[in-house]
């Protein structure tokens, strides 16, 4: 129980106690998200961008399937009406699955074994594990816009499950974001790749939570890759963005 309220109490202060990098995030997400705007938040661990685009006025559909994140959500976020709370995991396709749980460091909670198994080798993870699991609900983006619409945007941050949530998506949607790791830049690559099928897009990169992009203009795919490849031996995560060329 102990490890259990520390874990949730670290990520609480990560994503809510940093008042300079939430200014920063509502810069950011403000060139995506604006009032009346809908977000998809698939892994919204403790809501820290469900306060972001609140702020910017957008409607917010926060998927998270973690019991205790779920609680925090919901004490933070069950009665703003343009909070709409899913607790499920999302993938591939719609059913029951397991989630391995790291109760210390919550954030690296996944739906993926092997993503579990291939980031263990890495420093960052070395004091990381996966000491529970729980069976959670699984539906997928289709089915989620199906029943809320198409979202503005949608950040897809699930710890090596990227791939199984954007095979769950049949159409472009008009921006997104998903999470880097230099551990698995091959897994990262094929995300990009599923992205590509998706649309014809523009991507750009902010390192490690900085809510800063990284280049001053949108990259096509080589370009993106490139970037990728020069910060991949600093060994630091980030978040991959994509708009619509048409957007861009």
């Amino acid at each position: 129980m102990l490890a259990r309220a520390w874990g949730i109490a670290r990520s609480l202060v990560i994503y809510h106690g940093q008042p300079a990098k939430h200014r920063r995030a509502v810069r950011l997400y403000g060139e995506f998200l604006g009032p009346g705007d809908l977000a998809f938040d698939v892994g919204a661990h403790v809501g820290g961008r469900v306060r972001t685009w609140r702020r910017l006025g957008a409607r917010v559909v926060a998927v998270e399937p973690q019991p205790d994140c779920l609680r925090v959500l919901r004490l933070l976020f069950g009665r703003d009406r343009e909070v709409t709370i899913e607790p499920r995991a999302v993938g591939a396709r719609a059913g029951r699955a397991r989630l391995g749980v790291s109760t210390a460091t919550p954030t690296v909670s996944s739906m993926s074994q092997d993503w579990r198994e291939s980031v263990v080798a890495d420093r960052s993870f070395a004091r990381v594990r996966w000491d529970r699991s729980v069976e959670v609900d699984v539906t997928t983006l289709d089915d989620l816009i199906t029943t809320h619409g198409l979202p503005a945007f949608c950040k897809i941050d699930v710890e090596g499950f990227e791939a199984d949530v954007l095979a769950g998506l049949s159409r472009p949607l008009p921006a997104l974001s998903f999470e880097y790791l230099p551990p698995t830049h091959e897994r990262s690559l094929a995300v990009l790749e599923r992205v590509q099928q998706l649309g014809d897009y523009r991507y750009n990169y902010s390192p490690v939570e900085t809510m800063r992009f990284s280049s001053d203009r949108w990259l096509d795919a080589p370009g993106l890759v490139a970037l990728l490849e020069r910060v991949r031996p600093l060994g630091r995560s980030g978040d991959v963005y994509a708009r619509l060329a048409a957007r861009s």
